[in-house]
């Protein structure tokens, strides 16, 4: 009888050891980690700001010109990276004027080096010339707004600058101090009386 109990053991305990093997060689399975192979990602290509023309007819000293303003990407001049290595293509603008009888009376191409004297240093490093619109006729001069910033879409950081041309062909160029209100300033008066 403790012939067959010996055995009973050693079978037993042989049942232990298979199963104690058996459940390590299965924690190792669960233990291996398969990891996607992860693709480098791919450089991002420069941004460019879309190409635009406008074109107004502007009463101006007693005669209607004609006001072209061509938006263009300067792929000659530097590229401009933002704070996230986003690189941009900088931009040029031509503005035309043309007198009532289609003669040339202005032309010039604007880059951001012609408002370097208005920028701070890191909207000269990252910024791009965003655009230069027609304004207003005033007296004998022609105004003009530009704007030199961030060309991300997203962004809302410029640096705005006032163009004057004068009737003899002459530019001068401002940083605009004046905020934009969509109320006239006499409204703003009234309500500050009011109490408002």
């Amino acid at each position: 009888m403790r012939q067959i109990l010996n055995k009973i053991s050693k079978g037993i305990a042989l049942a232990i050891v298979v199963l104690a093997m058996a459940s390590c060689s299965g924690e190792k399975k669960t233990n291996v980690i398969i990891v996607p192979k992860t693709e480098a990602p791919k450089p991002q290509m420069p941004v460019k700001m879309s190409e635009f023309t406008h074109q107004d007819d502007v009463q101006w000293i007693g005669k209607t010109y004609k006001v072209v303003v061509h938006r263009f990407v300067a792929d000659s001049l530097p590229m401009v990276k933002d704070e996230q290595g986003t690189k941009y293509f900088d931009n040029l603008i031509r503005v035309k004027v043309f007198r009532p009888d289609g003669t040339e009376f202005f032309n010039r191409l604007f880059s951001k080096k012609a408002f370097n004297d208005y920028l701070d240093a890191t909207t000269r490093e990252s910024g791009v010339l965003l655009g230069i619109v027609f304004d207003r006729a005033e007296g004998d001069d022609l105004i003009f707004g530009a704007s030199v910033g961030s060309a991300d879409k997203l962004s809302d950081e410029y640096i705005p600058m006032v163009i004057r041309l004068n009737r003899m062909g002459n530019v001068s160029i401002a940083r605009d101090t004046q905020l934009d209100s969509a109320e006239p300033q006499t409204e703003n008066t009234a309500d500050e009386e009011n109490g408002v």
